[in-house]
């Protein structure tokens, strides 16, 4: 078959592997150009119909399944005396291989590999597909840590009989009790065996060993599996629960969905405890329930055996050659014919009736509408029509509890009388733990609650906690809610404002003292004022201002008037000498007095104080300013002025 073109399309690589009925190849696909698992029913299967019929369901039950932990099937069809599917090539290696290679998983790793495979079989499962034979070997881990889960070739839709022709299908080590009784099986089937797979990862070994497949059966039946833990001491115990509880021997004390054993592992993830139910369901498990009521006798298979042909009746020699006695024909013989005809017409009657009886009970039944109706009364109509209800409970965000969320076959469909139909009740809103926010920052605060579900209502209140900071939340952590629920959180909007009261023109010593008997803090700044030295002069903020309690309150304290030298303006002409003594914070006042000679004329002749006295800022300094004058005796004088 190598370099081969298949079906005038495939060009075959290599062989990846062989399995019970089939080869698989790596080859390529010439019309869409990439890489193909071509899977060919081996030449002494071809031809029995069993194994066609098994091959197609494969293809045709993956094909409906598109899911990223799926195989994903391309192509089917009929080629060269034989029959193929064209798949999904992964890149990797069985769960098997991995195990046999390595031993025991990781926990985290063998946790997230359970997940994605619920993820595959809530899939399936949704879609009325039973996988069936859920192992190790039919589980692909590629080098990207996803894994594909393949092989749908005994999967069945809806729940059906694990047997065929009478015989046990799937794997020994792998198989639920109701399959190794040959019973019908339904999802909780696939959740027994993902916990045989489980419980492999986690000890390198299966619970049930033995020689033959029935003797292994036999086990699944009656014998109580040891808790991973013992095996392998670090195994938490919610995750011995998760695993026993999938192991129960009766599917009533099982997960009732996918969903639901995925969310106890979500649980163990994060390292919280699992379900009540799932801790009782392990208290049963480990007590021996549910044993009792599994069947005691693997059913064997059985092959109908045709019975011996009749023999002809013996005759002696002139049986017929008689002849009459006297009197005529014995009437005997005519009443034996007659009753034989009668009950040769109560027969045909009786099996025409049975016939009909068969017909009417194979005969397809509309599925009654049920959709949000309360359980009991849904559960009531699905029996007077004739069907079996199976009622699995899980949250809802719309549906009331109590009620069907969702019905499978839908309502409408067309059924065998006596099919199962299985419904979902709302237990209400999904549950969600109330996460502990205090003390984070409110965007952290809002981001941990939405990603949960909750609503975060936000209350600012003053608080001596740092701005922005979650003081308090209602419901406390740890209390359990509906999704959905508002979460109240207070946060701090920092310390209540209060008004700075005015200390100007008080002494430092009291206006300090004033402001930190109200929780102020004082900062002091020294600077020139008219008013006394250690008088407070102005604060900031400003008297009134609201501010935080323990603000700083800086003030400006006087350093009292500034003192000076008279500056010598004697010689200078009268303007230069009052820029002088305004330059030196001094106020300038003129007097003129009368000269005769020309030369004094506007010079500065004298000043009080003189020059080189001490002076306050601003005080008066008169300068004597000649004016000539012709023959008068006086001079003029003015008031002080200042050019300033």
């Amino acid at each position: 078959m190598i370099g081969r073109t298949f079906d005038k399309r495939y060009v075959i690589k290599r062989k990846l592997g062989s399995g019970g009925m089939a080869i698989v190849y790596l080859a390529e696909d010439q019309e869409l150009g990439r890489l193909v698992a071509l899977k060919l029913l081996d030449d002494r299967h071809a031809s029995d119909e069993q194994f066609v019929e098994r091959f197609r369901r494969e293809a045709q039950s993956a094909a409906g399944l598109n899911h990223p932990n799926i195989v994903s099937i391309f192509d089917r069809g009929h080629a060269a005396g034989t029959y193929y599917i064209a798949m999904e090539y992964l890149d990797g290696r069985t769960l098997k291989e991995l195990l046999v290679r390595n031993g025991p998983t990781p926990i985290p790793i063998a946790i997230d590999y359970a997940r994605q495979i619920l993820g595959a079989l809530s899939f399936a499962h949704r879609n009325g597909i039973v996988h069936r034979d859920i192992k190790p070997h039919n589980i692909v881990v590629g080098g990207d840590g996803r894994l594909k889960v393949t092989d749908f070739g005994i999967a069945r839709s809806g729940a059906s009989q694990m047997t065929e022709a009478g015989s046990i299908v799937g794997t020994a080590q792998y198989l639920s009790p109701e399959q190794a009784r040959g019973a019908p099986v339904d999802p909780r089937s696939d959740l027994y065996s993902l916990g045989i797979v489980l419980y492999e990862m986690l000890t390198g070994a299966v619970p049930f060993t033995g020689d033959t497949p029935v003797e292994i059966a036999m086990k699944h039946l009656s014998q109580i599996p040891e808790p991973p833990s013992t095996l392998r001491p670090e195994v938490p115990h919610d995750l011995d629960a998760v695993v026993m509880r999938a192991l129960a021997k009766d599917p009533e004390q099982r997960y009732d969905s996918a969903e639901e054993m995925d969310a106890d592992l979500a649980r163990v993830a994060r390292g919280v405890s699992v379900s009540r139910e799932t801790e009782d369901a392990m208290t049963q498990v480990l007590s021996g329930s549910g044993i009792a009521t599994a069947a005691t006798m693997v059913q064997r298979p059985r092959t109908a055996v045709a019975p011996p042909p009749v023999p002809p009746a013996y005759r002696s020699p002139g049986y017929y050659d008689y002849e009459e006695p006297p009197g005529g024909r014995s009437i005997w013989p005519w009443l034996l014919a007659l009753g034989l005809i009668i009950a040769g017409a109560a027969g045909g009657w009786f099996l025409y009736m049975k016939i009909q009886d068969q017909l009417n009970n194979n005969k397809p039944i509309a599925v009654p509408d049920v959709m949000l109706m309360a359980r009991p009364l849904a559960v009531q109509k699905l029996q007077q029509a004739g069907l079996n209800p199976r009622v699995v409970k899980a949250p809802s965000d719309t549906v009331a509890k109590g009620q069907v969320s969702s019905e499978n076959p839908g309502g409408g469909s067309k059924v065998g009388k006596g099919s199962t139909i299985t419904l979902t009740v709302s237990t209400g809103k999904p549950k969600v733990q109330v996460p502990n926010v205090v003390g984070l920052d409110t965007t952290n605060a809002v981001a941990t609650l939405v990603q949960l579900g909750l609503d975060p209502k936000i209350a600012r209140i003053y608080s001596d906690a740092q701005q922005d900071t979650v003081t308090a939340q209602q419901p406390h952590a740890g209390d359990t809610v509906d999704k959905g629920t508002g979460v109240r959180i207070n946060v701090s909007r920092g310390a209540k404002p209060v008004p700075v009261p005015d200390v100007t023109t008080q002494p430092f010593a009291n206006a300090k003292s004033a402001l930190n008997g109200q929780g102020f803090v004082v900062s002091r700044v020294d600077v020139q004022s008219d008013f006394p030295q250690g008088t407070v002069v102005a604060e900031n903020p400003q008297a009134g201002t609201q501010v935080p309690a323990g603000s700083t309150i800086t003030l400006s304290v006087s350093k009292g008037p500034a003192s000076t030298q008279v500056p010598d303006v004697t010689g200078s002409n009268q303007a230069n000498a009052e820029a002088l003594l305004t330059a030196a914070g001094l106020t300038p006042a003129v007097i003129f007095d009368p000269v005769t000679d020309p030369n004094q004329d506007g010079i500065v002749q004298s000043e009080d104080p003189k020059a080189g006295s001490p002076a306050k800022a601003g005080e008066v300094v008169t300068i004597h300013v000649g004016q000539l004058q012709s023959g008068a005796p006086g001079g003029t004088t003015t008031t002080p002025t200042s050019t300033g």
